[in-house]
């Protein structure tokens, strides 16, 4: 099963693997006997590959590992998990053979074994039933998810997070926020999706139903330049005004930004970009009657990012709207402080802020979230 999956991978990934077996075999004349097993335990790593075999250690920094075919594995712990078995006993594990035996004789059967079709069959059905086995597991275990996350989506990354809330005080509110963004990174581009979905309840009523998704596309130039396109959506399907300056009732805004800027700092703990972009606004209304409209204004931003320490991070993006043709202004900012636990398992407070948005129609608002998330 492990050759079969070992195929597919890159030629180096198997290479390195067989030369690190090469290694461990050659020292395998001073590692423990043969292990006793209960079945076969299966190692899991987080790209998906797995090793049937035996756990023989485990601690907060590595796993100890044998494997038939690979020999004793040592595994940092944040690199894989372990899914234990609890089947009857199996065939035993045999190491590979010390330096100066040949392998055929080490494997030869003994007398009155089963014959080897009959072995080679029972062997395949055990493997069978413990990679059936890990596959019901996969599902309980984080590190495991994310490792079929990151399978899925390759050379992207990103993170699957929510948040709720439900208070009854003078009211009874229900609060829920989903959310997922996919990011990859060239040597000059970057490219980033998100998708977002914010519902509210009080008292029975909806106070809030909205969808936003946003994109971003930054090509880097020589000397720290770089160009942006960054289009965002809003659908807003509970939009209640409390002003009578600003109209009420749902609508579709988008957005669509074209920038350059400078980054004034750039290294891999911390990064701050400053710039100059045109928006186009476009809404469509259904309230008082169906309506488009559509605007352009010019805005200034400034983004960082700081790498913090104990695995925190601080990300910043700020933008003042300003439109040369009637003179308003108005301003968002968005503040996220986040905490990786795990390689999979993060937490992090975001603070967002909306005043005076040029569209006419999104109303102002600030909000703090506490939201929980999957990372792959």
């Amino acid at each position: 099963m492990m050759a079969a999956s070992m195929m597919t991978k890159p030629f180096r990934r198997f290479a390195s693997i067989f030369c690190i077996s090469i290694l461990l075999a050659v020292a395998q004349a001073q590692e423990p006997g043969p292990i006793a097993q209960n079945g076969r335990d299966v190692l899991v790593y987080k790209d998906g590959d797995r090793v049937l075999g035996k756990l023989v250690e485990q601690t907060a920094a590595t796993i100890v590992f044998f494997s038939e075919r690979f020999g004793t594995l040592r595994v940092p712990a944040t690199d894989a998990v372990v899914i234990k078995s609890s089947k009857s006993p199996a065939a035993p594990v045999t190491p590979p053979p010390a330096e100066g035996v040949a392998k055929t004789e080490s494997r030869k059967p003994p007398a009155g074994a089963a014959p080897a079709g009959a072995a080679g069959n029972a062997e395949t059905a055990a493997e069978r039933a413990d990679v059936e086995k890990a596959s019901r597991w996969e599902w309980f275990s984080p590190a495991v998810l994310t490792a079929k996350l990151a399978n899925f989506f390759g050379p992207w990354h990103g993170k699957v997070a929510f948040s709720s809330e439900m208070v009854s005080d003078t009211s009874d509110r229900d609060n829920v926020s989903l959310e997922g963004t996919l990011q990859r990174k060239w040597t000059a581009d970057e490219v980033q999706l998100k998708g977002r979905y914010d519902y509210s309840k009080t008292n029975e009523l909806t106070t809030t139903d909205v969808m936003k998704g946003d994109g971003l596309w930054r090509h880097t130039f020589p000397k720290n330049r770089f160009a942006v396109y960054h289009p965002t959506f809003e659908w807003n399907r509970a939009n209640i005004s409390t002003s009578p300056l600003v109209p009420g009732g749902d609508y579709f805004l988008l957005q669509q930004e074209i920038g350059v800027g400078l980054s004034v700092w750039s290294t891999p703990l911390r990064k701050v970009r400053v710039g100059v972009s045109e928006n186009l606004f476009d809404l469509w209304s259904e309230e008082p009657v169906p309506s488009h409209n559509s605007r352009a204004v010019q805005s200034a931003f400034v983004e960082s990012e700081f790498k913090l320490p104990w695995r925190m991070s601080l990300t910043q993006r700020a933008v003042y709207y300003y439109s040369i043709a009637s003179a308003d202004t108005g301003w968002e900012s968005t503040v996220e402080l986040s905490k990786k636990f795990t390689e999979t398992f993060s937490t992090s407070i975001r603070h967002e802020i909306r005043r005076n948005n040029p569209d006419g129609r999104a109303p102002d608002y600030s909000r703090l979230k506490l939201l929980f998330g999957v990372d792959f």
